[in-house]
């Protein structure tokens, strides 16, 4: 028993540390489950333990932001209107959910329909290994390139997003959800290869 909450304290030092990097921290629990597997687990468990222990990662990242999303105000200037229950709401963070729910539809609508197909054929280690690399190599490329490029067409703040980049964002978490191995924490990055043809 002892050495299963160790191999379980593994995997959640393994997704807290992949979670805040620009890496795929599905796609490393993966390949860490290769070498460190549970004993008599079924896989239903398994895929139910890799939701889990990244809720962890997740209610982090709600606390650190948390108020850049809380969505209720006392200020007249930021609210909706100046009286009724719309003097609470702040218009410019519920912009901000409306984008991300705008974000959220490619990955809705493609991945859950397709969610099984995915995982049988993605959901493996050379795929994982695969999509590492490649995307990888993408950032190193993305990154020389944009070095020395004025940076005009990046936006910098969550205001600066529009819904069509909210679009493009979802279609890249799209891709994170299809290929484990990439990093779904990047996906804005990613519009670095939309740059080189705009």
């Amino acid at each position: 028993m002892l050495i299963e909450i160790i191999k379980a304290i593994l995997f959640g030092v393994v997704e807290g540390i992949t979670e805040w990097l620009p890496i795929s921290s599905t796609g490393h629990l993966i390949l860490v489950e290769q070498f460190i597997k549970f004993t008599q687990v079924s896989p239903e468990f398994w895929n139910m333990f890799e939701v889990v222990i990244q809720f962890g990662a997740i209610l982090a990242v709600v606390l650190l932001y948390w108020n850049q999303i809380w969505p209720f105000t006392k200020s007249k200037d930021k609210a909706i209107k100046t009286t009724g229950i719309l003097s609470y709401l702040n218009k410019d963070i519920l912009v901000l959910w409306a984008k991300i729910l705008v974000a959220c539809i490619p990955a809705a609508i493609i991945g859950l329909a397709f969610d099984e197909v995915f995982e049988s054929l993605f959901y493996n280690p050379l795929c994982i290994a695969i999509a590492l690399i490649v995307f990888g190599i993408a950032f190193i490329v993305i990154e020389n390139r944009n070095k020395n490029r004025k940076h005009d067409k990046v936006k910098e703040t969550k205001s600066q997003i529009t819904y069509k980049d909210a679009i493009i964002i979802g279609i890249f978490q799209l891709l994170a959800a299809i290929f484990p191995g990439t990093s779904r924490s990047r996906s804005y990055y990613y519009r670095g290869i939309i740059n080189w043809f705009v």
